[in-house]
């Protein structure tokens, strides 16, 4: 498991890209690993409020019910639809066809308290 390039981590393994006013959020592939095979995603609705630690949806895998917590408070603006039908994309390809929201953030978005790939690694490795 390598954590990739370009993104920021959570503790609570939430990864995310800031693309433009955009934040896409969804799980890493250490968290994708430790569930094991999803097969459901509750995805939250389009213009739905997210606060920043709090959960917004509810990933479910063969062994385990997980919730996914928001690191940015704000807006839903879109939600990967595909995940509906094929929930197994956050196994497979959980940094690029496995994002699960796209968030306007309410205020000035900011790194803070966000893990670098690095330091995400380093973090994972002592788990």
């Amino acid at each position: 498991m390598i954590a990739k390039k370009g993104l920021q981590y959570t503790e609570n393994h939430e990864w995310l890209k800031q693309e433009g006013r955009m934040v896409r959020i969804g799980i890493t592939d250490f968290a994708q690993e430790k569930l094991g095979d999803v097969v459901f995603v509750e995805l939250p609705a389009v213009d739905d409020q997210v606060t920043k630690e709090d959960p917004f949806t509810v990933v479910e895998s063969v062994k385990a019910v997980s919730d996914v917590f928001s690191p940015v408070s704000g807006v839903i603006v879109a939600i990967n639809e595909t995940l509906e039908d094929s929930p197994e994309l956050i196994n497979e390809d959980p940094y690029d066809q496995g994002w699960i929201v796209e968030v306007e953030p309410i205020d000035e978005f900011s790194f803070e308290g966000l893990m670098s790939p690095e330091e995400y690694q380093a973090y994972i490795e002592e788990e």
